[in-house]
């Protein structure tokens, strides 16, 4: 049995630019990290004593005797990729809600895919396991969706991805100090709107927009260069406030599905309640929406925000890990 430990991610900003038809254009930037909440995938050989080849238990408790009857799109998928021939049993936990924002679908593609090599006892790097879910997620099931996701839970950490137009990435870690970085950690929180949602669809139409977005973009690319170049040395909470509604503001602009009455409002709520930044996380339409807060306006803020569920986090340093093995 193998069990891997894959974390869940929050982008600060770049969002968007990592997509392959605005970044093979003009290349892109995200910066962000990966937090302490995580999903398991648990794997183990089937004997053939079972009238059924595979297992795969999530939301749903599929059995099957070939991966082409796997209901799972990214179990099915992989599956095909790595050419499976023994039979196995894989189990999905997440720590939070799938869908809502915060990398969960890559973050079960790259850890479905080290628990699979590693059970075959194949060595797998970081760049390989994210190279695969982007082909995966891309390619064989053609979703819209970027390739900054699949990136962090193989990496982790608290980074700047960068995203070359001939389609090559480079992952840096961005220059902080440990103060600057328990800043985030203390001073920002996840509120949960009860919007569980399907990016794809979100995704679908920001990219049928493409090419009226890239001035959107191409700010979307100079806050998030901003953002490096203070977190280095100036930065200050405040400023991150500032750049978080900043962005929000431009990222609305990019489909009008991103946000609705229900979430504005949620904004609105959040820095009335002494929030002094906000954005939705992911492509946005419900999920959690992330607040920067300071500890002086802290307990108003949780006051206000009673009816919902907060998330506190902190970032970490390891991506997708091999956490129990008696292989």
């Amino acid at each position: 049995m193998i069990i891997s430990k894959t974390p869940f991610r929050l982008s600060l900003f770049g969002g968007g630019t990592d997509f392959p038809s605005y970044y093979k254009k003009k290349g892109g930037c995200v910066v962000g990290g990966t937090i302490d909440k995580y999903c398991y995938v648990t794997a183990r050989y089937l004997p053939n004593v079972f009238d059924f080849k595979h297992r795969i238990v999530w939301s749903k408790n599929e059995t099957v005797n070939s991966y082409k009857e796997i209901f799972h799109p990214t179990v099915r998928s992989v599956f095909k990729y790595m050419n499976i021939k023994k039979g196995l049993e894989i189990h999905y936990q997440g720590d939070l809600q799938k869908n809502s924002g915060l990398g969960t679908s890559s973050a079960f593609c790259v850890g479905l895919f080290n628990t699979l090599y590693n059970i075959e006892k194949k060595k797998v790097s970081k760049k390989k396991l994210s190279l695969n879910a982007i082909h995966v997620e891309q390619k064989m099931l053609k979703e819209n969706c970027g390739s900054q996701d699949q990136i962090w839970a193989a990496y982790g950490g608290f980074n700047i991805i960068k995203f070359n137009k001939d389609g090559k990435f480079f992952v840096y870690p961005i220059k902080k100090s440990k103060k600057n970085l328990n800043k985030l950690d203390k001073n920002m929180f996840l509120v949960y709107t009860g919007i569980n949602r399907f990016s794809e669809n979100i995704e679908k139409d920001k990219i049928k927009n493409i090419d009226k977005n890239f001035k959107n973009l191409d700010k979307i690319n100079h806050i998030t260069n901003t953002f490096i170049k203070e977190m280095g040395s100036n930065f200050t909470i405040d400023l991150c406030g500032d750049l978080m509604n900043e962005y929000w503001d431009i990222k609305k602009r990019l489909s009008a599905k991103v946000t609705n009455p229900f979430i504005n409002e949620l904004y609105k709520e959040g820095l009335n309640n002494g929030a002094i930044g906000g954005k939705i996380i992911g492509s946005g339409g419900g999920g959690f929406l992330l607040f920067c807060c300071k500890k002086n306006k802290q307990k108003k803020f949780f006051d206000g925000f009673k009816k919902l569920p907060i998330i506190k986090f902190n970032f970490t340093d390891t991506g997708s890990e091999i956490i129990f093995t008696n292989n």
